[in-house]
């Protein structure tokens, strides 16, 4: 959404003009009991200038373009004292594109409502030139234009909340919230396969509706809560009409409209002071019954008849049998029953049969856990989880799938309070994950093919983690914490000839905060983070080869907030981060591939802050931002549609704001 010109025209010379002539008497003194026991108004004005236009700063502030924005946030409290109302009016980047607005009127332990609208938008962080007719719309055109041109393509979010709560008599509540959400622009899309690529926009025209209705319970020894939840998905723009695209591709289908409903029933019960148990139980349906765009003469249906029947029911128990001894146990069982009917929607051949496929999913969790308090001040935990899943299966398929898995995972933990200043913790767990036997593939004609390969979240793995963390107070005024994770994946292969599907894996976090209060008037903090995730797995596409994907990152801040003066506060903020993607490749027997070039990717954000108070209640802010966006992503550097069309990204973004603002308050 471009910004008014007339926003752009004001000078910033008048806001300063404004700021200055605000500069009165000189602050009253502090510990006026009236403010600390009267809510406070805010109210905050100004501009904000942005020096260049980006594709990543602005992402979804709306602060993507060159020129000035209005800032104006506010925070309107009243309270009736005779009656215990409270109205508030609360306001966030009034000014912007991503907006915040929301109005409350409540009484204390009576009733309450409230008013909530925002926006959210979404830009292409991509520059697209292309020569494509209609974009946005439910009818394009390939190379409509006679010249490329510019496309900058975005999204935009309007949500519109209500919200309504009753406290009733003898415990009862009752509370109900409604969402509505429009999203509207284009995004970023295509026609056809392999080399044979056009490119297309999305039209998003799609409203979605929420509402949730709860009755609540709450007693000395019991709580409860039920109500129903339900949504609602309407896409203005059914299918996507393309006049010189690909030959049998037109129209093509857009998101369908779909319902779900639930009815769910949660609460708790205190068996004694030291035992509690806890439950869920919820049914919900999901169904899509949307008109199919073009008739469906194989099946003979004219929608898909979609449904998906949802159970979950959810159990726990926490008990301190013993002063030193605590349990927990819960278990969860979820449910969803795919009901779709099946058909024959298109031409069989090769590896599918024109059938649509029903997935279905069952899994179930549980968990035993204990802690011990041991002499010295040490605290033992141990405990065991088990996770199994089924997942339904099509009989014709080119991927291997077993329909069950299982999992255990077991748990050792020991703690200890070392002195007054220094606690800590490390954990062991290890996880075994097995199944059913795969099933071998099948093409439509019958012929067999292999059960070699695993996917990943299906493949037998043994996973084992270690996690450190101390807190460290080793003076009053300075705090240092230390966390590290480490975790290795083992995956067992089922082709001992050439070991392939998923070899092995590797996860290591650690990360360091620290935090130092030289006075009530300068404190300062830093941290730093380091991740490194390794995936390794060899794969056959004719001949075989390995892929070796890593990750890794580096993260560092500093921030310093100091008052030099009693009308005075800076601050500052320093952030950055450098991500290294790796795309390792090797041949297993005589395919000669190379490593992909790396993607590096790096971003450096500098927050400085100034807040004068001219007056008691009154002040300037100035805030400024400096934010550096750099890679060498090859992804779509040398990427072209082959209808000629061009996406871009920005290598190298670099972003300056600065913003001034008057702010009051009042009683």
């Amino acid at each position: 959404m471009k910004r008014p010109n007339g926003i752009r025209a004001f000078p910033l010379t008048a806001i300063a003009a404004a700021l200055a002539a605000a500069c009165g008497p000189a602050l009253a003194a502090d510990g006026d009991l009236n403010e600390l026991i009267k809510p406070v108004s805010t109210v905050e004005f100004g501009l904000g200038y942005v020096d260049s236009d980006n594709q990543r700063f602005g992402q979804y502030s709306g602060l993507n373009e060159q020129g000035a924005y209005g800032l104006l946030g506010l925070d309107l409290i009243r309270r009736n004292d005779a009656t215990g109302t409270w109205f508030r009016l609360n306001g966030r980047n009034l000014g912007l594109d991503s907006r915040e607005l929301r109005f409350e009127h409540n009484r204390q332990g009576n009733w309450g409502y409230f008013i909530e609208y925002g926006q959210t938008p979404r830009h292409n962080p991509y520059t697209i030139i292309t020569r494509l007719g209609g974009v946005g719309t439910s009818l394009q055109t390939i190379n409509a234009t006679p010249a490329p041109y510019r496309l900058d393509l975005s999204t935009e979010r309007e949500t519109f909340k209500l919200g309504f709560d009753k406290w009733l008599p003898r415990g009862f509540d009752f509370q109900v919230r409604f969402h509505n959400e429009e999203k509207d622009g284009a995004r970023q899309w295509g026609q056809g396969t392999n080399n044979n690529i056009r490119f297309l926009t999305d039209p998003i025209n799609q409203t979605t509706r929420q509402l949730e209705v709860l009755v609540g319970f709450t007693g000395q020894r019991l709580q409860l809560s039920g109500g129903y939840y339900g949504t609602d998905f309407t896409n203005n723009n059914t299918a996507l009409n393309v006049v010189g695209g690909i030959a049998g591709q037109t129209p093509m289908a857009l998101p369908p409209g779909n319902q779900s409903h639930q009815f769910n029933l949660a609460g708790g019960f205190q068996f004694t002071p030291t035992t509690r148990g806890t439950f869920k139980v919820a049914q919900g349906r999901l169904t899509q019954n949307e008109a199919f765009i073009v008739p469906a003469v194989l099946s003979g249906r004219g929608d898909l008849g979609g449904r998906i029947d949802t159970t979950l029911v959810q159990m726990g128990l926490t008990a301190r049998p013993l002063q030193k001894l605590s349990l927990l146990a819960n278990v969860r069982h979820e449910d969803r029953h795919d009901r779709t009917p099946i058909a024959q929607y298109n031409t069989p051949g090769g590896t599918q049969n024109g059938f649509n496929e029903p997935r279905s999913f069952r899994t179930t969790t549980g968990k035993v856990e204990a802690g011990y308090a041991l002499p010295a001040g040490f605290r033992v935990l141990g405990g065991v989880e088990y996770e199994e899943k089924f997942r339904s299966i099509a009989p014709v398929r080119v991927v291997s799938h077993r329909d069950q898995t299982q999992e255990m995972s077991y748990r050792a933990e020991l703690r200890r309070s070392m002195s007054e200043t220094v606690t800590g913790a490390i954990a062991y767990i290890h996880s075994d994950r097995n199944g059913s036997p795969f099933f071998t593939t099948l093409t439509n004609a019958g012929a067999l093919g292999s059960n070699l390969i695993a996917p990943l979240h299906l493949a037998d793995r043994e996973r084992d983690k270690i996690r450190l963390s101390v807190n460290w107070q080793p003076i009053d005024p300075l705090s240092l914490q230390f966390f590290a994770d480490k975790a290795k994946d083992r995956y067992d292969s089922r082709d001992a000839t050439a070991n392939l599907g998923p070899r092995s894996g590797k996860g290591d976090l650690y990360s360091f905060d620290a935090g130092y209060s030289f006075s009530e008037k300068l404190q300062a903090n830093a941290w730093y983070t380091y991740n490194d995730n390794r995936a390794v797995q060899a794969s056959r596409s004719g001949t075989d080869w390995i892929a070796d994907l890593r990750n890794r990152g580096n993260a560092f801040g500093l921030g310093m907030n100091v008052k030099p003066l009693a009308r005075l506060e800076v601050g500052a903020d320093l952030s950055h981060s450098d991500i290294v993607d790796k795309y390792g490749q090797a041949p297993v027997t005589v395919l000669a591939v190379g490593n992909l070039p790396d993607v590096t990717t790096r971003l450096t954000t500098l927050k400085l802050f100034a807040r004068y108070a001219v007056q008691k209640n009154a002040g300037v802010r100035v805030n400024y931002i400096y934010d550096r966006y750099t890679t060498n992503d090859w992804t779509w550097s040398n990427w072209a549609y082959s209808d000629g069309t061009r996406v871009i990204e920005q290598p190298n973004q670099k972003v300056h704001f600065i913003g001034a603002s008057y702010y009051y308050r009042w009683q």
